[in-house]
């Protein structure tokens, strides 16, 4: 599913990613893996209530790598008067609430290079939009602005699926997952020991 903004003469889309089916990860390509690992931490950061409003637990404006983005870009659609869009994910910002060392620090092949963000739009406490993006690779010289081509809206669903996932307690939450979702979706290493070892495949 895509959705499109018209901004001015520029018409924009932005992929919605829905559940664990939805999810293309194949080695960097398409969602960055360690993306992953930055929705499963926002997934349990956040309150997720019954009727699926999301609400900040957080201050957007210092912790986590978080603050303001202006969507200069037009990355995005335009902002309803009262709305504010942040980001959150930097991981090199000295900041007083830190993210946790499975994201920090990820194992080798899920690093991403300090690209990954998660961008949020707000109003008040409640967050009413999620996306996935990344900045450019530096060799593609586009300096600090992000990626439409890897940039995706993140529903409450699939947020409410990854909470299930565990990064220390083993390979039983994974299991359930594969056989709840479809276990052709999934490829489950062997020396699992945190979220990622899930590689997701959409055949």
């Amino acid at each position: 599913m895509k959705v499109f903004y018209i901004i001015g003469e520029k018409l924009n889309f932005v992929s919605v990613v829905n559940s664990l089916r939805h999810l293309k990860i194949n080695f960097g390509q398409s969602v960055p893996k360690h993306s992953l690992m930055l929705l499963h931490w926002f997934a349990n950061a956040v309150n997720i209530d019954n009727n699926n409003i999301i609400q900040l637990t957080f201050d957007p404006n210092s912790d986590y790598g978080s603050h303001h983005y202006g969507n200069y870009e037009e990355l995005l659609d335009p902002l309803p008067q009262g709305y504010w869009y942040y980001t959150v994910g930097n991981l090199y910002q000295d900041i007083s609430e830190q993210l946790p060392d499975y994201v920090v620090d990820p194992p080798m092949e899920y690093e991403g290079e300090n690209m990954d963000r998660i961008i949020i739009r707000v109003r008040g406490q409640r967050i009413d939009q999620v996306y996935i993006t990344q900045h450019y690779d530096t060799s593609e010289h586009q300096g600090t602005r992000y990626d439409p081509d890897n940039t995706y809206q993140v529903t409450t669903n699939l947020l409410r699926q990854i909470r299930e996932f565990s990064v220390r307690d083993g390979q039983q939450p994974l299991l359930h997952l594969r056989n709840r979702f479809g276990k052709q979706h999934f490829l489950l290493s062997q020396d699992y020991d945190s979220l990622l070892s899930l590689t997701i495949f959409i055949l």
